[in-house]
């Protein structure tokens, strides 16, 4: 089974094995070596007399010539008496070693290492032989030789044996356990997560992961929850839009329909004012498609922008020009407030569109006697953007609606009456673009205090 929680599982178990496994072996290899080992040193130790014979013949001598005759007649069976059948057999007993304080070896019974250094190992096994308090040599045991074991020593060894397995079967077991708490505390989060998704996948849009387990799996789970959140709305957007796009369309429609109607009808007169009627609403219609395809094309990645160096002072100029009238029809004061010699990287074209929209959304929203402020500023003269904003003394927006202000169709005004405002579709062409020519945009408002739309763009590629 290709589950998480089994492979996990499995591998903690294949751990915990090899691991009591080879604890077992090591611990039940050096516990037998080492407890033979100990006997015999026990045994040594015990003979006090043996040593003190070692260290009276350097005494007399003053080094170890003929040490030999010592330990080659010395009895040692005597020392190993008790420690089983074999004791008493004249050669039953470890190979000795004696080397002076140096380290090198004068005597070796086997005659394989005379004159030979003792290694770090021996040196450490070795009982020291010593004379008023200075070491004169170093009396070793054959390491690997195993002494001969009492009835009582083998019980001691066989009951050490059997509590070392089961310490290790409880360790298993205990391993076992534990492996499969704490595989199913790491799958289930990842479980639950991947409910949720297949729940979303449904179009089950407000289903969501729980939260829980290491901060890894959550973080995979905020993401996903995250993740759904934008898809929701971007749903919820999508399904707006086809609405509001339909909405758009149908009243330019049916007064193309109700006018062709009445004028085939012969309520109408085919008359040149009726057909201009008829010729704005197709504006109106063109208008909308055309801004719908600006937006795709941005969506996409394929707005085709004429960039190059473009003088600001001169565009708001040109657009206060333009907007003069109209803000004098309303009684409505229009600054603009700029620097010379100011260049950004835009299109020319749309550069002066989104000021025109910011501007004409200005006007439709501040009341006769207000003020419109157009200013263009930079943090210094090595910032890389160009900042400009234009603000107003008009409403204002309220803060649950500050979020979607840039959303395509949105609209404070619910009822859409075209009286409010446009299609809706302005500020996100505004936004479309800014960010196009490598900007930022952005909105400060308060209600009842009027607004402060802002944009940059570029200085320098």
């Amino acid at each position: 089974m290709n589950r998480l929680w089994v492979r996990l599982t499995l591998a903690f178990v294949a751990v915990t094995l090899v691991a009591v496994v080879a604890l077992a072996w090591v611990i039940n290899s050096s516990a037998d070596t080492e407890f033979r080992q100990y006997l015999f040193r026990q045994d040594m130790m015990s003979q006090s007399s043996f040593f003190d014979d070692l260290a009276a013949f350097y005494q007399r001598n003053g080094n170890w010539n003929g040490v030999e005759q010592i330990l080659s007649n010395y009895d040692m069976p005597m020392m190993m008496r008790g420690r089983g059948a074999n004791a008493g057999q004249g050669r039953n007993h470890p190979p000795m070693a004696l080397a002076d304080a140096k380290g090198i070896i004068v005597y070796d019974e086997r005659n394989l290492a005379l004159g030979t250094l003792f290694s770090a190992d021996d040196r450490n096994a070795a009982q020291a032989i010593t004379v008023n308090g200075t070491v004169v040599g170093y009396l070793i045991l054959g390491q690997g030789v195993r002494a001969t074991l009492t009835p009582i020593d083998q019980a001691f060894l066989d009951q050490l044996r059997t509590t070392m397995v089961l310490a290790g079967a409880a360790a298993i077991i205990l391993g076992i356990l534990l492996s499969l708490l704490i595989s199913r505390t790491i799958a289930a989060p990842l479980a639950n997560v991947a409910q949720a998704a297949r729940a979303f996948a449904a179009r089950d849009w407000n289903h969501r992961a729980t939260v829980q387990g290491a901060d890894e799996i959550a973080e995979v789970a905020r993401e996903f929850n995250q993740m759904a959140d934008e898809l929701q709305r971007g749903e919820t957007l999508r399904r707006n839009m086809m609405a509001d796009i339909a909405h758009e369309l149908r009243t330019p429609l049916t007064v193309l329909q109700g006018n062709l109607s009445a004028m085939i009808d012969g309520v109408y007169p085919l008359e040149r004012s009726e057909i201009a009627t008829l010729y704005d609403e197709t504006r109106v219609l063109g208008r909308l498609v055309e801004d719908l395809r600006e937006l795709a094309l941005a969506d996409a990645g394929q707005l085709q922008l004429n960039l190059q160096r473009v003088d600001v002072s001169k565009v708001l100029r040109d657009m206060a020009a333009n907007f003069a009238v109209a803000a004098d029809a309303q009684q409505i004061q229009l600054n603009v407030e700029t620097r010379e010699s100011i260049t950004v990287l835009a299109d020319p074209d749309r550069f002066a569109q989104i000021l025109r929209n910011l501007v004409a959304n200005a006007l439709r929203h501040t009341p006769t006697g207000g003020t419109i402020s157009v200013q263009c500023a930079m943090d210094s003269e090595q910032s890389q953007f160009v900042t400009m904003s234009v603000t107003d003394t008009g409403e204002g927006i309220a803060s649950q609606d500050l979020p979607h202000v840039f959303e395509r169709f949105y609209r404070g005004d619910k009822s859409r009456a075209r009286e409010s405002g446009g299609t809706g579709l302005g500020l996100a062409i505004a936004k479309a673009w800014v960010e196009s020519m490598g900007g930022k945009i952005g909105v400060e408002s308060e209600l009842g205090r009027g607004s402060r739309f802002w944009f940059t763009l570029p200085r320098k590629e």
